[in-house]
């Protein structure tokens, strides 16, 4: 492909597509710290479009350099994904529900947290490397910076949404976060067995 419209519409149509686990995520983050301020919802909205637009380009490169190891890796990525939220989540509900007659006071999330929610929500998109594998490195370069600026903004849009919902609703909403989180595990899951081998073997051929 050449440097044309429909490249930059594609590519900003993947961004999309790849961005919606990391929006709910942001949708939870914002509910269970809704006085976030915008610095911090810049930052957070920064590292999951950050790991969003790498994880498509270090699938590219593992096409064009280890292909077989990596084919045989992408089988686990989805099951990856769904035990990270799975612990994430189920940890985020635990600490709502014990914390619930203790201080009100919402517990930030922490850097560690932070890099493991954008793991987990971007490693799926590894895959998205066999979408951008006929482009030159060039390409593949400039399509997952514009992944990266789609997720931010989508982030960014995640995480007001969610701040705005947690000050009105602040008793469930770290629940509610916990079981967003837990949920996008399961659809990863559900999605890959069912969906995307088929995607997958097109690109293949």
């Amino acid at each position: 492909m050449d440097w044309s419209f429909l490249f930059f519409f594609n590519s900003a149509l993947l961004g999309l597509g790849l961005a919606a686990d990391a929006f709910s995520v942001s949708l939870a983050n914002g509910l269970s710290e809704p006085k976030m301020k915008p610095g911090r919802m810049s930052l957070i909205a920064g590292v999951f479009g950050g790991f969003q637009g790498l994880m498509p380009l270090i699938g590219w490169v593992c096409i064009h350099t280890v292909v077989s190891y990596f084919q045989a890796f992408e089988k686990f990525v989805p099951w990856i994904a769904l035990v990270i939220l799975l612990f994430i989540g189920t940890k985020m509900i635990i600490e709502a529900l014990k914390g619930d007659e203790a201080e009100e006071k919402p517990e930030k999330l922490g850097t560690a947290a932070l890099i493991i929610q954008g793991v987990a929500t971007s490693i799926d998109a590894l895959s998205a490397g066999f979408t951008i594998a006929e482009y030159r490195f060039v390409m593949a370069l400039v399509s997952a910076l514009i992944i990266a600026a789609v997720t931010f903004v989508v982030c960014l849009i995640g995480l007001y949404a969610g701040k705005r919902f947690g000050m009105r609703f602040s008793k469930g909403a770290a629940v509610t976060g916990g079981v967003i989180l837990i949920l996008i595990g399961i659809e990863i899951v559900l999605s890959s067995v069912f969906g995307l081998e088929a995607v997958i073997g097109k690109f293949r051929t």
